[in-house]
């Protein structure tokens, strides 16, 4: 089946790359002709297609000729013609496809023609790349292509942006040249510091999937438009894709506050964890990452806690710190899923083995862990935005993917993301040598004839490329080679900041680098070195090239197979870049975690049987198949773990939409009354509804009072339940929507329509920001113990499905609830204008049942106005009361009957 799959996949692949000749045929019969323009006609060309563009054509139309000027501007700029093959890639990436490319084609080079395109129609268009060193290294290299071509370029990082401006660089060169004629700059950096906002509003930005989305998060937390620096998501195009759209799409981005302090009863549960035995108080599954408690072991944590049931739902936060802390113990390893840096714990990328810095396991796991490992452990936190990146990247209008591993993939990414996967010819024939697997009967051997071919290599002057599953086996990895006189250098994430110049090293004869699951990803290794950046010259780059062409080529030593194949093929694609020679091979043994977990004690029991040493291996292409078959099974089953959250997060995405979009309303100021005047017909009929059923002797007049001063002042003819009676049903009604419309009316006019509009963003922000962090926080509880349904023979999503509607519903119904109920609690305070223009708060606006509002709508405001928000027993003050002194004994001006004193003056 999975060779009929491939076949199909190969036949419709060859179609597509033939559907793309004749345009590349057309971009290089434009050739000559762009050649002869000079730099002011090449880069008057931009605004040519614009202006053809506005008067009809579509990007399809403009396609050839666009991408021709970037061709020709890369050849001024950069000293590089695109090969034809990689005008492919840009046509596919174009057409929101991903583009398989193998490593070292120039895909840095191939995205700026669909990015020149698609940046035509002026809406912005993403770049989004792996970690910040490459989002400002791309901009940096490719910014004069787009320089020569007019168009404006910008990238992001986590704590600052830049806009690509050669000529502001050059001033700062030449300032400084005035300033210390005898210094000697080196290169000016043409990124220029600008503000976020900026830097989204040109044409081009460059940035990691991390800042991407979290500024969508933020600008959706902003209470002003002027807070937002994103605009609406037009068109991306993600580097190394399927890292970012398929392995970091296990973690969701989460935007969170700090809860109640617990730290005292992490370390109290990290001590029992430590007490219990493996398959005799919990026993784990390594495949789920697992642990279910035992009856001893319950027992056991019901006598240290003493307490008479652990399960009890009193005790349930009590469960939830023992499940986590035995996780932490035995499931969780250091140097592997995480690094202690610094007195903090930090996630390690279990695919690219980079440390994920401000990135912290959800659901208290991550306190268990520093708990365990005796660090600070950092307060719990409250959810306040968060969003898949699936999700997050299904919001551009067009999507578009490029890396060297994505056939395998294909599957996902059509059915989460709709993206299709073309596979790009190389430029060059493809002569890597791909050897079979050694296999090896312990991890000792395995290791030791790993560092007994890396020293061969080492002595023939061949470049070796040794990749590792993480960090601890890279490091046990690095001490053998040192025992064995073998320099060499470690690249994981422990060594993020030389990643760089690591890899421009790792090409150069006789070099070894041992790297973690491909990190330095995004550089390529060429062999002598890169040129740019080692420092020799021209021709002794050429003498060691040739001489490692000649030796064979970079060699790739895996030590361990990945639980992915894409990861696998990953490492091999390093070498044999541009028609390079090069070879791969991976050494594994019955004792590694893919090979233990299906099938490695049956393979050692064989290779006992036989005789077989620790240090001599087999090459079986069954236990091969059974490796890659193994692979296969882990493959789908992170797949269906990812598909679960983006399932999952679907139904929350549908809720985040509503929301987002009535909170755009608020933010863009749009008239505001007619809604919560709305709000307030509904909620009001909904009392007459509920408390005047049936005949008028039953009426519950009390609680329709009551009810009514929740939401505003109550009118004079309530207020004697024998003038009610004379009243029907419907009179009530329409009355009551009457009074509150004049109470409305006369509000207007007592703050001005000015402040009313801005007071009423002030309680519609303050109102769904705060019922979204509750409904969060309660989506998140539910979806914890939802699994619970399918005990009971129903299906868990579908019942997820089912209750989070219903408590979006009354998500909605609250909100509505809350506005309504604050609309009239609010009094206006003038306050005399202090030295330097500020302004001392009202005592109202510090109590805390209405600080939040008041401080808003006074930012709102500005003016000499402070808006405070006065949350009272019975409603709002009157007008009235606002404008005199209240006497103790006289009637409440609130409309309840009583005397001040006994009620508002309370």
């Amino acid at each position: 089946m999975m060779k009929l799959i491939g076949r199909l996949f190969g036949e419709s692949n060859q179609k597509a790359i033939e559907s793309l000749q004749p345009v590349v045929d057309e971009i290089n019969a434009l050739e000559p002709e762009f050649e002869s323009l000079s730099d002011a006609a090449l880069k008057a060309k931009t605004d040519e297609f614009r202006r053809r563009m506005d008067a009809g054509e579509s990007v399809d139309d403009i396609l050839p000729e666009a991408f021709a000027a970037v061709r020709e501007s890369a050849k001024r700029n950069l000293g590089q013609r695109a090969f034809d093959v990689q005008l492919m890639g840009g046509i596919v990436l174009h057409q929101g496809k991903i583009a398989e490319m193998r490593t070292g084609e120039g895909k840095t080079l191939v995205a700026t023609f669909a990015v020149y395109l698609n940046a035509l129609a002026g809406k912005g268009v993403h770049v989004v790349t792996v970690n910040d060193y490459l989002a400002k290294r791309d901009p940096t290299w490719m910014g004069p292509i787009y320089h020569g071509l007019g168009i404006s370029l910008a990238c992001l990082q986590n704590n600052a942006s830049w806009r690509y401006d050669p000529e502001w660089a050059e001033a700062e060169a030449q300032a400084q040249r005035e300033k210390d004629p005898d210094s000697a700059p080196g290169p000016a950096d043409p990124m220029r510091p600008v503000s976020k906002q900026e830097a989204y509003a040109t044409d081009v930005t460059y940035g990691t999937n991390n800042e991407f989305g979290f500024d969508y998060l933020r600008d959706n937390m902003v209470r002003d438009l002027s807070g937002m620096v994103q605009r609406d998501l037009h068109y991306a195009i993600v580097d190394e894709v399927d890292n970012i759209l398929i392995d970091e799409a296990r973690t969701p981005l989460i935007i969170s506050g700090p809860a109640r302090e617990s730290g005292q009863e992490y370390r109290r549960f990290a001590q029992l964890a430590r007490q219990l035995k493996t398959d005799v108080d919990f026993t784990v599954d390594e495949k789920q990452r697992a642990i279910s408690l035992t009856e001893d072991g319950i027992g056991r944590v019901e006598r240290a806690l003493k307490i008479s049931n652990l399960y009890d739902p009193q005790h349930y936060a009590l469960t939830h710190f023992v499940e986590n802390a035995v996780r932490a113990e035995n499931l969780y390893q250091r140097d592997r899923d995480y690094v202690v840096r610094e007195n903090e714990v930090i996630i390690v990328d279990e695919f690219t083995g980079r440390m994920m810095q401000g990135r912290r396991w959800s659901d208290g796991m991550h306190q268990a862990v520093e708990a365990k490992e005796g660090v600070r452990v950092q307060r719990e936190t409250i959810t306040y935005a968060t969003i898949t990146l699936q999700n997050y990247f299904r919001i551009y209008e067009k999507l578009a993917g490029m890396t060297g591993t994505a056939a395998t993939e294909a599957e996902e990414f059509y059915k989460i993301y709709k993206l299709d996967v073309v596979q790009v010819p190389t430029n060059m024939p493809m002569v890597r040598d791909d050897a079979s697997d050694l296999i090896y009967k312990s991890e000792a051997g395995k290791y030791k004839a790993v560092a007994d071919r890396v020293a061969e290599l080492h002595a023939q002057g061949r470049p070796a490329l040794v990749g590792t599953v993480s960090i601890e086996k890279s490091e046990v990895l690095s001490d053998l080679l040192t025992r064995s006189n073998i320099p060499h250098q470690v690249l994981n994430a422990k060594q993020h900041e030389r990643e760089a110049g690591v890899v421009a090293q790792a090409g150069r004869p006789g070099a070894v680098t041992v790297a973690t699951n491909m990190a330095g990803r995004g550089t390529d290794i060429i062999l002598g070195g890169n040129p740019e950046t080692v420092d020799i010259t021209q021709e002794e780059w050429q003498r060691d090239h040739d001489r490692i062409v000649e030796a064979g080529g970079l060699c790739i030593i895996g030590t361990e197979r990945h639980e992915s194949r894409r990861i696998d093929n990953q490492l091999r694609g390093r070498a044999g870049r541009q028609g390079d020679p090069g070879s791969s091979i991976f050494y594994v043994s019955t004792e590694d975690d893919l090979i233990r977990r299906f099938g490695g004690e049956r393979i050692k029991g064989v290779m006992n049987f036989v005789g077989l040493d620790e240090d001599t291996p087999i090459e079986n292409r069954m236990v091969s198949h059974a490796v890659e078959s193994a692979q296969s099974r882990v493959e789908g089953t992170h797949f269906e773990i990812r598909k679960h959250l983006v399932d999952y997060d679907d139904v929350v995405n549908t809720h985040r939409d509503v929301i987002y979009q009535l909170r755009g309303k608020v933010i863009q100021g749009e008239d505001l009354r007619a809604e919560i005047t709305g709000m307030m017909r509904e909620a009001l009929a909904g009392i007459v509804t509920e408390r005047l059923t049936g005949d008028p002797t039953n009426w519950d007049i009390e609680g329709f009072q009551r009810d009514v001063t929740q939401i505003m002042p109550l009118p004079p003819e309530f207020a004697d339940a024998d003038e009610m009676s004379g009243m029907d049903k419907g009179e009530v009604g329409e009355l009551l929507e009457q009074s509150a419309e004049v109470l409305y009316e006369d509000r207007e006019q007592q703050f001005s329509p000015e402040v009313m509009r801005n007071l009423e963003r002030a309680v519609m922000l303050q109102t769904i920001d705060g019922q979204w962090v509750e409904h969060l926080t309660a989506m998140e509880n539910m979806r914890q113990g939802i699994g619970l349904e399918a005990a009971g023979q129903r299906d868990p999503l579908v019942q997820y499905k089912r209750q989070g509607y219903e408590m979006f519903s009354g998500l909605m119904d609250r909100i509505n609830q809350d506005v309504v109920n604050t609309i009239f609690r609010v009094a206006l305070n003038e306050q005399p204008a202090q030295q330097g223009g500020r302004r001392q708060a009202p005592a109202e606006a510090r109590r805390p049942a209405a600080a939040g509002v008041a401080a808003r709508a006074s930012a709102m405001a500005g003016g000499g106005t402070a808006v405070s928000a006065v949350a009272e027993r019975h409603g709002a003050r009157s007008a009235a009361a606002g404008r005199k002194k209240i006497g103790r004994n006289d009637p409440c001006p609130c409309g309840s009957g009583k005397k001040y004193k006994r009620c508002c003056g309370r």
